[in-house]
């Protein structure tokens, strides 16, 4: 028997050590071998021993034939048994094991049939053992096929007796529930496919002659039984399809192969057929019918079979072949079908695709005729499933469906080449039919990309002049940003390939023109547009590919450009970071002195986004040895400092990037120079002057930067600066020390860092890790943000030294011990994390450590142990006194450090507990959740019943209250109420849900960390531990209502679940199906308790087991849940419920709200939305106003999971979602006869006669629309399927319900195709009525708003002569301009029409626009009698007509003083909306209006007017930028009274602190315009005193910040002008100005 590693390490160490007659250098090669070996096994980090392993096969390579010839033969025969012995330990990490494959050969070298046999050996331990296989002896046999090359050659030697034991097993595995889903089975499976594919040509025997075939027979009835159903693990029946393909594919070039791949074809009978591969037969049954197994055959035989078999014709039809007639008929069914594995389906028709592309020369040759010819049914089957998939919204789908479409047209392409099909009609089918696609389709632009290549530049973007707007509003939105820098970057990499087709040179700058020509204009709108979405998407994803594929275009883009000019600073910091980032070019290289200059401007900008562009500017550069110029670190000492106090959290992550790559340019210069100077030769001379200067200068910045930090992180300096400081010490330690992290793939230090730390130490900096600073961050610990905290720990933890000196052990465990008896849960959570540094930092032993027989773990051991004790103390004062444990021993502290220490440590669980231990921990857990959740109930008996419900909150705080009182000697009076909640209570509730919640973490992770820990000979756990655990859970979850800790305990029991659920015992699989199983009982059972917010925990119960499925398998929890869940929600409701409890029906509902939300169950609850949404709109209609509610909020949370969670900022783009109606009900087919019956029916409920007025209340039709308005509009209906959704929309516009109206036509817009904008138009305008007939103001109102909802839509974007039918439409609108007279007396319907001419404005003719406009003014300029529901709102939108025309906006200004005060509030508003700043004129007549007006709007009783006033006022008056030094001149100075008179009231109310913060800050903004446009030879010295006072009273740290905000602003209006003035005119003012300024 082999000896382990430890031993055979051992044993060959000895052998080095004593062998005389090896060369030195050979021993101490070998030396270094075994240790690199011996750290490799060591190491529990793949990273780590792929490193060693590495490191191990040079040095062994090191080693010549004939050094290793000259070992003895017993140890070479050792070091070929330590190397199996090792590669028998990395047996489940294939790079490990071929890396140690690598040193065997080399030893094959010198004894080939040593290593041979020594193989030979170990693998027959495994053959011929009386055992059945185990899961390691099939690991080990995988890894001697796949990864050894020795072993393979033992396989080849011992296959059959292999076949042998795993025919034996597979039946076996099959048979048994706990092996058939499992590891084993899958292993098992891998195996047979791995024989089948290396041993191909000793396999095909068995499988096409007559001999042998015993045990390939038996192999091949359990693979088809595992692919047809029998198995619920998709990967293994997945891979039990590829390992029968693999078989097939043993076949020679006969024709008995192709037979074979046709029989297999049966799988898609549904009753029993047989199989017939060579002489063997295996009778199919198949036991599931979900599609798994016609998708595992497909992917099998396109990713197994060579062609010669997927070429192959039916016996019965000649014509066929297996590739086009028996494959695709398959995997398009696949396609059609909504299956759970919708994405495998669509990676086997790309499968499909790229076979078809490799086997297309012999297809022509067998068939003679063009594959793909226009207008085909392949073609067209393959065109509508990538279409109609593109918007999948199962995760996937849509990617594999545009690489199909890719696919398909480079398959055109080559049979249109060898066709000489020189019209190739399908591209410009295809372009037409890609056009029509509204701009919110995604799809659209990954197709014009796939077509790109196929049609050129110039005639794509000529027939599709629009694409460059569409670009910038792809750029604008979120989602669709990626896509659109896709297209531009195909369209400027075409457009370079054609310009260089055909000639050998361009210059750089010829090629530029050509793009600037097509593209400039477009970079510059989106890089100075005011979108910050635009702004920061063009500049991070068009830049950098325009300067890989054009670097010349740089010149252009920057001669466009004024850095004085608003937005265009930030374009030019992001153009020149770009372009040094892509080329490498010196910063200072393209615009001379005058950079500098922009760059500092750029620094010290107030705009987050210029300062973050241009850092970049300054810190990136592809070569990380250019190490940055004195000049260049000059400006980073300045900058950092002025930046650690920025709010946005975006920015101190760039930030801290870009300080990261500066670090890195002066680490690997640095490095540079020292390997340089220790490279000179003797006689050679020294290193120049300026290259010392340059590594002096660098070291200096790094010691400089790693000081900096620390002065901010003592206690009193903000949140901001502590994090920004600790991120950029982070930098420097992760930049310049030696650690190497090994979970890290990128970003470790050079393997040489350690000269150039040697280097700065000489010169006495660098030193990082002394004792103050390793203090100040021990500070840190007790900040009080936990992000502070964990930032600190992990700086301590993963750089400073591993053991922290005695008396500051000492110190830091005092302070531990204090800190974890808080009842502050901040305070708390401080010790407990105290307590993990304590415990690795920590040299300190205590005397039952020193005598614990553990080795180097028992330190963890006896912390732990120590930690269990004091929670036990904790619980017993719980027990004996509740008050005294809340306020001293509050449970939650200890609870926190001991998962600290057994979880969040490199130490082994098996090494920190031992049974006796865990058990003393599981049954404190319990007894603390119980006792915990008794003092909720207010009876400890009550909570250990098995009544799973949850107490109300007024029955806790009762119980609490009760506590109390039984507590303290006197307590309030009787019948003494107090509203807020006493300290006491307070310290009781904390104590109780924190500590319940910590529990659940604690106890889900233990669980999983053991599991995943524990060997077959050792668990710490036994059933009846996880039994009592899952008790814990069921109690926490089903007994507390407090939402904190429910939430705390779903994350552990999720854990929990998922760890037993993955097991291979079925014992424990059953746990959380047991769970489930009663919390579905739980929920079909009337609960006697009061009504519960959303069923409290039980959803949540339901929704951990659910979680923790795994995602690979059927699902059948999942399935089981949401029938029964559906089931309950539909029963009907007694004739006697209770609407104060809670009903089984509404808790159901809202069990499947939390499903649907989940995030963890994703797409697979997709299979159930359309039988929940029916469900949900169903029940709106319930008496029960909770199971309304519940509908509700069920129906929301389903709308958001089907298509997609919509951005509720203005920036992210449009609201509607990326489907189609087409696409959304290609998926759920269901809801589209639902949801038009619901339509219908209330379309038929408005059918009656005109006069009667009767109101119908459908509770589904407002959700209905709601759904249909959130699809995306104008997609093309094709096959006209969703046609009958047009006559309910439309007659749905004579709702009474306002809110009815408004939703159906924007869901009219969804609805309805392209091609029928103008149709609905005409029909809409054809049924307007004249003044002289009778109408119903709300049919008439509806219309016009589906009139303007489809004219808003067709005129997107087309800028285009009008057509004839919208001539028409035009005509029919100007003929009803009676709708906006005082003869329409509904001041909605004079409003909606406004805006429908609005919509057409641009084609209406001047005298129409004329008359229009004069009856507007005409009705403004009337008084009105009485208030109109509605005329507000007709008003702003004819002040906002009026006000788009110049001319008609200087007469209403004109008339501002005699108009009523409505209206002019209004006008105040529409000059805040920005309006009146975009016209020069008007913006000049509105100033001085504003003037005139100013006292008489100050004397307004009306607060918000004043408010409104003084900022439309302050907008107009301000210039630009509010700190823009330069003043603006009054247009018509205000006479000195009104002038003073105004000043005055302002300056009072800001004394009196009248109005409000919002109504004060616009009023000292006011006030400091005034006084700066004040004429100075009249400035009164009593003024500027009051204005100075006022100031330094709102800049005080309580004063709201908008205030201050305005302090900061009235300086820089004002400042500098009264300063100016003071000092000339009052000399005894300038102290007071001098320290207002100063103190600001």
């Amino acid at each position: 028997m082999m000896l382990g590693f430890e031993e055979l390490l051992r044993s060959l160490q000895d052998c080095v050590i004593s062998e005389n007659e090896a060369a030195e250098n050979v021993s101490r090669t070998l030396r270094q071998f075994l240790q690199k070996l011996s750290e490799s096994s060591r190491s529990g980090v793949k990273r780590c021993k792929e490193r060693c392993l590495e490191e191990a096969v040079q040095l062994l390579r090191q080693l010549s034939e004939a050094q290793l010839s000259g070992l003895e033969n017993d140890h070479l025969t050792l070091l070929v048994r330590l190397l199996i012995s090792t590669q028998l330990q990395m047996v489940g990490i294939s790079t490990a094991c071929r890396k140690v494959d690598q040193m065997l050969q080399h030893l094959a070298k010198v004894d080939h049939q040593l290593v041979f046999r020594e193989t030979r050996e170990c693998f027959h331990s495994v053959v011929h053992s009386d055992q059945i296989l185990c899961f390691e002896d099939l690991q080990r046999a995988c890894m001697f096929l796949e990864d050894s090359t020795v072993g393979r050659e033992v396989w080849r030697e011992s296959y059959m007796s292999m076949l042998n034991k795993v025919s034996e097993l597979l039946p076996v595995a099959l048979q048994q529930e706990s092996l058939r889903d499992g590891p084993l089975c899958y292993i098992t499976v891998k195996v047979c496919l791995q024989i089948f594919q290396l041993l191909s040509s000793d396999v095909a025997p068995l499988v096409w002659d007559e001999e042998q075939r015993a045990p390939v027979q038996k192999i091949l009835q359990t693979l088809m039984a595992i692919i047809l159903g029998q198995c619920c693990n998709r990967d293994t029946r997945l891979l039990a399809g590829t390992a029968v393909a693999m078989l097939i594919n043993t076949a020679s070039e006969n024709g008995a192969g192709g037979a074979a791949a046709w029989s297999l074809l049966q799988v898609s009978h549904l009753e029993p057929w047989l199989l017939a591969v060579g002489v063997l037969r295996v009778q199919c049954d198949p036991a599931e019918k979900d599609g798994v197994a016609r998708l595992a055959v497909c992917r099998g035989l396109l990713t197994c079979c060579r062609p010669h078999i997927l070429l192959s014709s039916h016996e019965d039809a000649p014509e066929n072949r297996l590739l086009l007639h028996g494959l695709f008929p398959l995997v398009f069914t696949l396609c059609e079908e909504k299956l759970d594995c919708h994405y495998f389906a669509f990676e086997v028709l790309n499968l499909w695709l790229k076979k078809v592309k490799e086997c297309l020369a012999d297809l022509w040759k067998v068939t003679c005729v063009r594959l793909l010819p226009d207008n085909c049914t392949l073609l067209q089957q393959l065109i509508h499933l990538i279409w109609t998939n593109a918007e999948s919204p199962v995760d996937g789908v849509s990617e594999t469906a545009r690489s199909a479409f890719f696919l398909l047209l480079d398959l055109y392409e080559m049979d249109c080449k060898q066709f000489c099909d020189t019209k190739r009609a399908l591209y410009l089918t295809l372009l037409e039919r890609i056009m029509k696609l509204p701009w919110e389709a995604k799809a659209k632009y990954h197709r014009l990309c796939a077509l790109l290549p196929y049609l050129g530049t110039d005639k794509l973007l000529d027939q599709c002049p629009e694409i460059s707007s569409h670009l910038l509003k792809c750029l604008s939105t979120n989602h669709l940003a990626p896509c659109g820098s896709e297209l531009y970057k195909s369209l400027i990499q075409q457009q370079r390939r054609e310009l260089c087709d055909g000639s050998s040179s361009h210059a750089e700058l010829d090629l530029a023109s050509h793009w600037a020509r097509r593209w400039q204009s477009v970079l510059h709108e989106a890089l100075t547009s005011e979108v910050p979405l635009l702004q920061n998407n063009s500049a991070t994803q068009l830049l950098p590919c325009t300067f890989q594929v054009f670097p010349s275009a740089v010149d252009h883009m920057l001669a466009s450009l004024d850095p004085y000019t608003p937005g265009h600073l930030h374009a030019w910091a992001c153009i020149l970071s770009s372009y040094r980032a892509v080329t490498g070019d010196s910063l200072w290289a393209l615009q001379g002195s005058s950079t500098l200059e922009t760059l500092q401007l750029a620094l010290g900008s107030a705009d987050d986004k210029v300062r973050l562009a241009a850092l970049n500017l300054l810190c990136c550069c592809p070569k990380t040895k250019d190490t940055p110029t004195p000049q260049e670190m000059a400006i980073m000492r300045t900058f950092i400092p002025q930046n650690l106090n920025c709010d946005s959290s975006p920015f101190r992550q760039h930030f801290q990037a870009g300080v990261k790559k500066f670090l890195i340019r002066i680490r690997d210069g640095c490095l540079a120079y020292v390997r340089g100077q220790k490279g000179k030769k003797k006689g050679e001379s020294s290193h120049s002057e300026r290259t010392q200067d340059l590594l002096d200068q660098g070291i200096g910045f790094v010691e400089w930067l790693s000081q900096l930090p620390y002065t901010y992180l003592a206690p009193g300096h903000s949140y901001q600066r502590k994090k920004t400081a600790l991120l950029l010490l982070s930098a420097v330690l992760e930049t310049c020390t030696d650690t190497w992290s090994p979970d890290r793939k990128k970003g470790q230090p050079p393997a040489n860092i350690s000269s150039l730390i040697s280097c700065a130490r000489q010169r006495g900096q660098w030193d990082f890790f002394c004792r103050t600073k390793q203090l100040v961050l021990l500070s840190c610990l007790e900040d009080a943000t936990n992000e502070i905290r964990e930032l600190a720990a992990g700086l301590l933890l993963r750089f400073f030294p591993p053991s922290f000196l005695d008396d500051l052990t000492e110190v830091l465990h005092t302070r531990t011990k204090q800190l974890l008896c808080s009842p502050r849960v901040q305070e708390a959570q401080m010790g407990a994390l105290m307590m993990k540094i304590l415990l690795q930092k920590s040299k300190h032993q205590c005397e039952g450590c020193r005598l614990n027989s553990r080795e180097s773990n028992s330190k963890a051991f006896c912390m732990v142990k120590v930690l269990v004790k004091e929670l036990e103390e904790h619980y017993l004062t719980a027990k004996a006194d509740m008050m005294l444990a809340a306020r001293e021993k509050p449970i939650h502290g200890a609870l926190s450090a001991l998962q600290r220490c057994l979880l969040e440590t490199p130490n082994s669980v098996y090494d920190t507990l031992d049974p006796s231990l865990n058990m003393e921990v599981l049954g404190l857990l319990e007894n603390i959740s119980l006792l915990l959740l008794g003092v909720l109930y207010g009876d400890p008996e009550a909570c250990a019943s098995e009544k799973d419900a949850p107490p109300s909150f007024c029955d806790m705080g009762n119980a609490i209250s009760s506590l109390i009182a039984q507590t303290s000697a006197g307590g309030q009076a009787e019948g003494e109420e107090c509203v807020l909640l006493s300290e006491e209570h307070s310290l009781v509730l904390t104590c109780c849900w924190v500590s319940l919640k910590e529990i659940g973490i604690f106890l889900g992770s233990l669980v999983e960390k053991i599991l995943t820990q524990s060997k077959p000979s050792k668990c710490l756990l036994t059933k009846q531990d996880l039994i009592k655990a899952a008790e814990i859970f069921k109690n926490i979850l089903l007994k507390c209502r407090h939402w904190g800790a429910v939430e705390g305990c779903c994350i552990g029991f999720t854990k929990f679940c998922a760890s037993l659920l993955s097991s291979s015992d079925p014992e424990l699989r059953d746990i959380p199906a047991q769970m489930l199983k009663k919390g579905l009982q739980v929920v079909q059972c009337l609960r006697s308790t009061s009504v519960t917010r959303r069923a409290a925990g039980l959803p949540m119960l339901i929704l951990c087991i659910l979680s923790a499925e795994e995602a690979s398998k059927a699902r059948p929890l999942l399935a089981h849940s949401m029938q029964t869940l559906l089931e309950t929600a539909r029963t009907p409701l007694n004739d006697d419920w209770d609407q104060t409890l809670d009903l089984p029906q509404v808790c159901a509902v809202h069990t499947l709200q939390a499903l649907v939300r989940s995030t963890a169950l994703g797409a697979a609850i997709l299979q159930f939305a359309s039988d929940v949404a029916i469900l949900s709109l169903t029940l709106l209609s319930s008496p029960c106003w909770a199971m309304r509610n519940a509908a509700l909020q069920l129906y929301s949370s389903l709308c958001t999971r089907m298509l997609g969670q919509r951005s509720t900022s203005e920036e992210a783009g449009p609201t509607q979602h990326a489907m189609s109606p087409a696409a959304f009900f290609f998926h759920y087919p269901a809801l589209q006869p639902f949801l038009l019956g619901e339509l219908r029916g209330s379309a038929q409920d408005l059918e009656g006669p005109p006069n009667e007025a009767k109101l119908h209340l459908k509770p589904s039709l407002y959700p209905v629309l709601t759904l249909l308005a959130q699809l995306q509009p104008g997609v093309q209906d094709s096959e006209e399927t969703l046609s009958d959704f047009l006559p309910p929309l439309l007659q749905l516009s004579a709702s009474p319900i306002y809110s009815v109206r408004m939703m159906a036509s924007k869901a009219l817009v969804a609805m309805t195709p392209p091609s029928e904008y103008m149709n609905i138009l005409i029909n809409l305008t054809s049924q307007l009525p004249s003044p002289q007939q009778q109408c119903s103001h709300n049919r008439l109102h509806g219309q016009l708003l589906q009139i303007k909802a489809i004219l808003e839509r067709a005129l997107c974007g087309n800028s285009s002569t009008p057509s004839d039918n919208l001539f028409e439409v035009l005509s029919r609108i100007i003929a009803s301009l009676w709708m906006v007279t005082e003869a329409q007396r509904c001041p909605l319907v004079r409003a909606v029409y406004l805006d429908v001419v609005d919509a057409l404005r641009r084609f209406c003719c001047e005298t129409y626009l004329s008359d229009l406009s004069s009856t507007l003014l005409r009705h403004l300029q009337t008084p009105q009698q009485s208030l109109q529901v509605g005329m507000s709102s007709f008003h702003e939108k004819a002040i906002h007509f009026l006000c788009a025309d110049q001319q008609w906006a200087c007469k209403i200004w004109e008339n501002f003083s005699s108009a009523s005060p409505d209206l002019r509030l209004t006008l105040v508003a529409w000059v805040l909306d920005g309006q009146s700043l975009r016209q020069t004129g008007l913006k000049e007549v509105v100033q001085r209006v504003l003037q005139a007006n100013l006292r008489e709007a100050l004397l307004s009783r009306s607060v918000e007017y004043c408010r409104s006033y003084l900022a439309a006022l302050v907008a107009v008056m301000a210039r630009g930028d509010t700190a823009s030094s330069q003043r603006v001149v009054l247009l018509a100075p205000l006479e000195e009274p009104v002038l003073l008179e105004c000043l005055d009231l302002l300056l009072r109310d800001l004394e009196d602190q009248r109005g409000g913060p919002e109504f004060l800050s616009q009023a000292f903004s006011a006030a400091s315009l005034l006084l700066s446009h004040w004429p100075q030879s009249s400035l009164k010295i009593s003024m500027i005193q009051r204005w100075c006072g006022i100031l330094e009273c709102l800049w005080a740290p309580d004063v709201p910040e908008v205030l201050r905000i305005a302090c900061a602003e009235a300086l820089c209006v004002a400042g500098a002008p009264l300063m100016s003035h003071t000092m000339k005119e009052y000399s005894t003012l300038v102290p007071i100005m001098i320290r207002t300024k100063a103190r600001r």
